[in-house]
């Protein structure tokens, strides 16, 4: 590959993840106004059009699907609304910061499920990162009870322990976390054998169609919304979902998995200085520092050992 060629795919990759970035302060500018069910709706089923234009604009000498590839590709699609209407229901209860870098986690969950579901060996160093992430996601609960200060930890005498809610906002990032994981090892197992626009276009599909199906049978309300509202579920479709996936998905043909994989470090980093500008956002020293941890776990166990790259 030219040196051209690579400059402009880091630049590609650079304006995805601050695309991706994006998303979890789109969704708190409309969270007051929608629930986090009909906000996923949205996404999905503009995200779905979008891709749906893409098909159609695209070559259409493709083959068509098997029985059991449209099995997996519907799947996926359930496990892909399942983790946007967790991630955003966490993002009504604890912050930007923490919740992206919870969701963030995925890499850690795909590597420990990879042995059982794709039979991949999984490298020691995987484990040191579980820890640190791990120790990571504890520190980031007692931030809703306990601030770091000069003289060490001190928490509120008041509360019996750590904020219900954070546990609750947690475990639903945690959720996103693992349904995102679904996701992609439904798609790293049948995309070699699908054209991407067709395996993104089932996906979108089948994820809308099930969140229309759960929001008509609970009687959210779809309709009635304001202009913005309406403007800001187009700008989910449109810029980290369509800007910031399709065009990750788009760089690993000419940039290694592991440069993607650490790149996508930089989410919770953008959001969270999104986060601060948009909405006065300002995560706690606790915080920062659980985040840093679940992130050198990620790195840790993301990036490939000495010996798998024959050094």
């Amino acid at each position: 590959m030219s040196q051209t060629k690579r400059f402009s795919s880091f630049i590609l990759l650079f304006i995805a993840i601050l695309a991706v970035s994006t998303a979890a302060i789109l969704i708190r500018l409309v969270n007051n106004q929608a629930s986090a069910l009909v906000i996923a709706t949205y996404r999905l089923v503009f995200s779905a059009l979008l891709s749906g234009l893409v098909y159609l604009a695209g070559p259409h000498n493709r083959s068509n699907l098997s029985k059991s590839n449209l099995i997996w590709m519907t799947l996926a699609g359930a496990f892909l609304a399942a983790h946007f209407v967790a991630w955003i229901s966490s993002l009504e209860l604890i912050s930007v910061s923490s919740s992206v870098i919870l969701v963030t986690t995925t890499p850690l969950w795909v590597a420990l499920l990879s042995p059982l579901v794709l039979k991949e060996k999984v490298q020691r160093s995987f484990y040191v990162g579980m820890l640190f992430a791990l120790l990571g996601g504890i520190i980031i609960a007692l931030s809703s009870s306990c601030k770091l200060t000069a003289s060490g930890l001190v928490c509120a005498q008041s509360q019996s322990g750590i904020n219900t809610q954070t546990i609750q906002g947690m475990l639903l990032a945690l959720l996103g976390a693992w349904m995102a994981s679904g996701y992609m090892l439904i798609g790293r197992k049948i995309r070699a054998e699908t054209d991407n626009s067709q395996y993104t276009l089932v996906v979108y599909a089948s994820a809308a169609l099930i969140l229309l199906f759960m929001s008509v049978f609970r009687g959210e309300k779809l309709f009635g919304y304001s202009s913005s509202a309406y403007l800001i579920f187009l700008a989910m479709a449109l810029v980290p979902q369509t800007l910031g996936h399709s065009v990750l998905n788009y760089t690993l043909k000419f940039l290694p998995a592991t440069v993607i994989s650490m790149a996508l470090l930089g989410e919770p980093i953008g959001s969270t200085i999104l986060a601060i500008v948009f909405l006065k956002e300002i995560p706690s020293t606790l915080e920062v520092v659980g985040g840093i941890l679940i992130l050198i776990g990620i790195t840790v166990s993301v990036l490939p050992s000495k010996a798998s790259n024959g050094v």
